[in-house]
């Protein structure tokens, strides 16, 4: 079966004025149109391509590759907006629409934002949507604390920024865990926190206790480094001079200076700590 909005590894069957007709070996056949045919190829060869609806809503391959597929969380580029919806730009031929009932707020032409793919069951085409959260669910989760998880940044919210857990749930990043710029659509890796009671979910984007120590000592090292191996920063420093300098709380701060002094790896001095 070939699926609309995926990868498929079809065969080439024919080789027509068009383009090539290629199949998954059971009845489906879908066309590669001549501007993505490549320039040597053999009859029963296999190729990998995107499968869509092209602008008169027939199935199409194309060897380009889109920036967000079925299933899947981008932040996209909203091209034009008509009577009908939003039109947004996904690096293929045919735009992807996104329906004004799937719109969180207004799109505007000329922004960006963050949507989900999927396939509409009752007019079968893709659609986008940036209500990202109804996509997420909480109740069954598949993850617990300490575990590392892939994140998409998704809205800020009054105490931090919400945030896409490994494209299945919801979890939040408070202010205070926040030591860089981080802004809607990053990809980052992160760590899960806390477990809550309801399923919510408490995300840092350092690693937590222990495991902490070693990033976070590697990049105080760097930054010593970095600076002729000196830093004007120790435990009476305040945490927003170790914010601004290092993008870290002073908690961690301390933890990693501690191991590196542990270590001999540095010397503290009345005015900051310089590298061994």
């Amino acid at each position: 079966m070939i699926h609309l909005g995926e990868y498929n590894t079809l065969e080439i069957l024919r080789d027509t004025e068009p383009g090539l007709f290629l199949g998954d070996g059971e009845e489906g056949e879908v066309l590669l149109p001549n501007r993505y045919v490549p320039e040597d190829f053999e009859i029963g060869e296999k190729l990998e391509v995107f499968v869509y609806l092209d602008n008169e809503e027939r199935p199409v391959a194309t060897t380009d590759k889109p920036f967000i597929k079925k299933g899947d969380f981008a932040l996209l580029r909203c091209n034009e907006v008509t009577k009908f919806g939003a039109f947004l730009d996904w690096g293929l031929v045919k735009e992807l629409f996104c329906p004004f009932k799937e719109q969180a707020f207004k799109m505007k032409s000329g922004g960006w934002y963050l949507v989900y793919c999927y396939l509409d069951e009752d007019t079968e085409r893709l659609v986008a949507s940036s209500k990202t959260n109804r996509f997420l669910d909480n109740k069954e989760l598949t993850v617990q604390q300490f575990d590392e998880v892939d994140l998409i940044v998704s809205h800020p919210s009054e105490i931090g920024m919400n945030v896409i857990v490994n494209k299945k749930h919801l979890g939040l990043v408070f202010k205070d865990d926040i030591y860089k710029d981080i802004s809607v659509g990053d990809r980052l890796k992160g760590v899960v926190k806390k477990v809550r009671h309801d399923n919510k979910l408490d995300i840092s984007l350092n690693q937590i206790g222990y495991r902490n120590i070693e990033p976070n000592a590697e990049f105080i090292l760097n930054e010593l480094k970095d600076n002729s191996g000196f830093l004007p920063l120790h435990d009476k420093s305040s945490p927003e001079d170790i914010k601004e300098h290092l993008q870290m709380s002073k908690k961690a701060f301390k933890k990693a200076v501690g191991s590196l002094y542990k270590d001999r790896l540095i010397t503290i001095e009345e005015n900051g700590i310089r590298l061994v």
